[in-house]
């Protein structure tokens, strides 16, 4: 951002994070939890305390062009992992536009140990046709009115 001759900053100047910005932090934090990485671990890879992880992670500040291929290297992803589903402008993944998953006062489901552990068994699963029918399985139970009806009723087939 340009700076006045004084150091401050125009009002027009500065920019608000966008949901690209909190699309990429979203990738951050995503990437750092299935590695089982803290933020405290994080921030002291890249040289930055895990307050500053978590205002890239919720978006609140842009991750700059150099930190994000920091971040990547760190994380042991390209930088393009980071925007991942973004298609173009115009395109944004509904995970950015829908409202949290969680409710008040309940953490992140992708900050959860249970997820983790969830994704961490699904890709132990070497087959892909059987993962892929496992994550089938999966999506008619969650959406079902009668979940264990749904299960017994997609094992049967």
């Amino acid at each position: 951002m340009a700076r006045r001759r004084n150091g401050t900053q125009a009002k027009d100047e500065i920019a608000e994070a966008t949901t690209v910005d909190r699309y990429v932090g979203s990738r951050i934090r995503l990437r750092r939890t299935l590695l089982g990485m803290t933020q405290t671990a994080l921030g002291q890879a890249v040289g930055l305390t895990f307050q500053q992880i978590q205002k890239y992670e919720k978006g609140a500040n842009r991750v700059s062009a150099s930190r994000l291929w920091q971040f990547g290297a760190t994380l042991d992803v390209p930088v393009s992992f980071f925007f991942d589903g973004l298609a173009d402008q115009g395109d944004l993944p509904d995970v950015v536009l829908e409202p949290d998953l969680c409710t008040p006062g309940e953490p992140d489901p992708m900050a959860r140990r249970e997820t983790l552990e969830l994704v961490r068994a699904y890709y132990r699963i070497e087959d892909r046709g059987l993962r892929r029918r496992l994550l089938d399985l999966i999506k008619a139970v969650a959406a079902a009115d009668d979940p264990a009806d749904a299960l017994l009723t997609a094992t049967d087939a």
